[in-house]
């Protein structure tokens, strides 16, 4: 019984280094880490010349509506696991993007649009960082506490009543319906977010007069509904200052 579990063993160990291409190496080297990963890298390079593998540019050939260079937000936001980097490039599982296009496609998401709307996003989040720094010149860190200076943070003012806020943004839902504002801007997070449509092969035909009021109209609805939520986290008490 031994005797037949060994030569099992033998033969499987035979099967592999034939696999590995590692079958002409000494017995020591046939599996050893280098020859196993040189087969991996091997095996890979294979897989990318059968088409199983797409890199970061070609998503779009899957993807449809995929923009440019797609993979870190596809990585990051979407929890996709199957790729590996060689050289400076990223390789993404095909099967798993057919999948991954498969469910954007019942969910009605479109991939470029979603890129558009965190790009714009950290656009919006630095302006209304740099609006409240009274010196835009960073600096390192260098300070100390003034001595005896403690227990100084005083409350938040009245701030406006949420109807108030309220009533304002349906203000600015009214607009978009008397001057066809949709056609021009984008809403994402329950129609809490918006931001202007923009489309560098048309760009230069719309009318400027009416691209930045669409803009300031973003800026000033993300405003309005960045306030809400700020005034509702005050009045459930779960506003920290620090």
């Amino acid at each position: 019984m031994e005797e037949k579990v060994l030569k099992e063993i033998r033969e499987i160990k035979k099967l592999l280094s034939e696999m590995l291409g590692t079958s002409d190496l000494p017995t020591k080297e046939k599996f050893s880490k280098e020859a196993i990963t040189k087969a991996a890298k091997e095996y890979r390079k294979m897989a990318i010349e059968r088409g199983e593998w797409l890199p970061d540019d070609e998503i779009r050939k899957v993807i449809r509506k995929a923009p440019w260079r797609s993979g870190k937000v596809i990585i990051e936001k979407f929890g996709f696991t199957n790729y590996f980097k060689r050289g400076h490039t990223f390789y993404f599982s095909k099967k798993d993007l057919i999948a991954l296009n498969v469910v954007l496609k019942k969910k009605n998401i479109n991939l470029a649009e979603y890129c558009e709307l965190l790009d714009d996003q950290a656009n919006f989040e630095k302006y209304r960082q740099r609006a409240n720094q009274t010196d835009g010149r960073k600096s390192k860190i260098r300070f100390r506490i003034p001595e005896g200076l403690e227990g100084l943070n005083s409350k938040h003012y009245p701030p406006p009543s949420e109807e108030a806020i309220i009533n304002e943004i349906a203000n600015y839902m009214e607009e978009v319906k008397k001057f066809d504002l949709s056609e021009y801007i984008s809403f994402a997070e329950k129609n809490t977010y918006a931001w202007f449509k923009y489309d560098y092969s048309l760009d230069r035909y719309v009318d400027s007069k009416l691209k930045k009021y669409c803009k300031d109209w973003c800026f000033k609805f993300n405003y309005a509904n960045n306030a809400l939520k700020k005034i509702r986290k005050i009045e459930s008490g779960d506003d920290r200052q620090y």
